[in-house]
């Protein structure tokens, strides 16, 4: 198992239960004996009351006394071979939950599967039946196979065990509304686990700037220090990086002043919003297209457009 899965089976293990209000936990499975079939996880209902208020798809679990969770994250199989083997250890718990009991044991335990959507394979085949925003229930079990679409879900903290499943877009979507809502060392798992477009994984390590609170600040430099021990060639690219960051901020100086002469020269009067907008780009490529239409251009709004 990878480390984005164990990240995503974390989560489903430390939220569950607080967003449930306790009314849900979080248990490993009990490995069952076919060489080695067991689930990534199950849900036990311990007060199924408290779940009629929660977001789809909790309210679903009411009526049973565990639920066999399978995650299936960005870049994982959706394949019907990937489902099958889902169904097959849904089956083997559910052979295990009766020989515990008794052969007239009437329950059944259902499947959640959790994935970023719905392949249109099973759309063809099973006919997926949606009862609430990202929701459905899979033929053959019906209502004991419920599988989760993360990435029509709808942003809460209630489905945020759910929401880790996301891909693209709408996974650096949830990246960005998460971000705010957890515990620094929660997000740079994330950052590390989920795989989020750069833009949005720099965007979010932009966020961690030094905050002027003494112990936020020496937390964050604690966890920096950590990442950089486990990973000696992140550390020394950025020794380097660091080496050329003088040479580029030169450069970058010396291609606002050059906009600057040539705005003085042409009396294009520059408004305190347009001064600060050269002052904070860090763009080399954008300074110099603003110097090449300051030269024609008839105002300097124009020209740094």
């Amino acid at each position: 198992m990878g480390q984005p899965d164990l990240f995503a089976k974390r989560t489903f293990a430390e939220e569950t239960e607080r967003v449930t209000e306790g009314a849900v936990m979080w248990r490993d499975p009990p490995e069952i004996r076919l060489e080695k079939v067991q689930a990534d996880g199950l849900l036990a209902i311990r007060r199924p009351g408290l779940l009629a208020h929660l977001p789809a798809p909790w309210p679903a679990a009411q009526t049973y006394e565990e639920i066999v969770v399978e995650l299936k994250l960005a870049g994982d199989h959706l394949d019907m071979s990937a489902v099958e083997r889902a169904l097959l250890r849904r089956q083997a718990r559910q052979v295990q939950r009766v020989k515990e009991r008794s052969p007239s044991w009437p329950g059944e335990t259902p499947l959640w599967l959790a994935a970023p959507h719905v392949p249109e394979w099973l759309r063809q085949a099973r006919h997926p039946v949606r009862f609430a925003p990202g929701c459905y229930f899979v033929e053959p079990l019906g209502r004991c196979f419920v599988w989760v679409a993360a990435n029509e879900l709808p942003l809460c903290d209630e489905l945020v065990p759910f929401l880790v499943a996301r891909s693209g877009p709408p996974l650096d979507q949830f990246a960005r509304w998460v971000a705010p809502r957890r515990p620094l060392e929660w997000v740079l798992s994330m950052l590390q686990y989920l795989p989020m477009s750069t833009t949005a994984r720099e965007e979010l390590l932009w966020r961690f700037a030094r905050t002027g609170d003494p112990e936020i600040d020496a937390r964050q430099d604690r966890i920096l220090e950590v990442l950089l021990s486990a990973n000696p060639k992140m550390k020394q690219r950025l020794v380097d990086e660091g080496r050329l960051e003088g040479r580029l901020e030169g450069r970058l100086d010396e291609a606002r002043a050059a906009l600057r002469r040539v705005l003085a020269h042409r009396q294009l009067e520059l408004t305190p919003e347009d001064a600060a907008r050269i002052e904070a780009c860090a763009d080399l490529a954008t300074l110099e297209r603003w110097h090449a239409q300051a030269l024609t251009a008839p105002s300097a709004s124009q020209a740094l457009r």
